[in-house]
């Protein structure tokens, strides 16, 4: 038998997931019949079928993958670098009186600075290769993440440190076994930002400097005025988002189970 509280919750879940099927199919067909009426030209919007047939094409040709793989690598590279260095960089911070003496000031100096106006700076020192754009995406996450890491560890109980001190622990096992666990959910929340914060740097260095990837595609359709194959990008970029998102809820119910109590 399924405790009440736990069928509520899953029924919660469920309607939750329908909801969110109705309303994403609910904009979709809206968008179909807008661009079917008439009222915007399809060349301004596309319809939905239209964008469907020529990610099709794409995907037939091969055209997609080598955009896709681009994205990917420069994504999934400044994701670990930025968020590695941001847990790192957090709980020093956190931990450490030094460490958040010397930090803060540096780090509320530079968090303002928006990361896309350092790539000119970036491609200067390392590049225009690849080094390059997957530092602007790690700066753009690093932010986000050692700010989340570092507001996570002065969260958690004293008391909890104390216990694990007067047992004995290390300040390595104090980290590991109190610190890190009870600074996840602020971890995981910076995740979320840094995904979204990601994306969003990825787009911008590829339409500046890049010419393979998912923001030159984007750029390049839409200088040719190739909208329905722009409006692919910006699916397919939907769509990373929405992986990321679900993988990144996925992890952490299973790092966290507590959290849906």
């Amino acid at each position: 038998m399924i405790p009440v509280a736990n069928r509520m919750a899953f029924l919660e879940r469920r309607d939750r997931r329908l909801l969110s099927a109705a309303a994403a199919g609910g904009l979709i067909v809206a968008w179909e019949a807008l661009g079917r009426s008439g009222i915007i030209r399809p060349v301004f919007l596309p319809p939905p079928l239209a964008v469907l047939e020529e990610g099709v094409r794409m995907v037939a040709s091969g055209e997609i993958f080598g955009h896709l793989a681009a994205s990917l690598f420069r994504i999934v590279a400044g994701f670990t670098l930025g968020s590695l260095a941001g847990i790192c960089a957090g709980v020093a911070l956190g931990f450490f009186q030094t460490a958040e003496a010397v930090g803060t000031p540096i780090i509320n100096a530079l968090f303002p600075i928006p990361k896309i106006a350092l790539l000119p700076l970036l491609i200067l020192w390392l590049g225009i290769e690849e080094q390059s754009k997957v530092a602007v995406i790690a700066l753009g996450v690093f932010f986000p993440m050692v700010i989340n890491t570092y507001t996570g560890v002065r969260h958690v109980d004293p008391v909890l440190v104390r216990a694990a001190v007067s047992l004995g622990a290390g300040r390595r096992s104090v980290i590991r076994k109190v610190i890190l666990p009870g600074a996840l959910p602020m971890i995981f929340a910076g995740f979320k930002l840094g995904a979204g914060t990601s994306l969003l740097l990825l787009v911008a260095a590829e339409i500046i400097n890049a010419r393979r990837g998912l923001g030159a595609m984007i750029n390049s359709a839409g200088d040719l005025m190739q909208t329905t194959k722009l409006m692919v990008g910006l699916v397919v970029l939907s769509l990373l988002g929405l992986a990321s998102a679900w993988a990144l809820a996925a992890l952490e119910r299973r790092l966290l189970p507590w959290k849906d109590l």
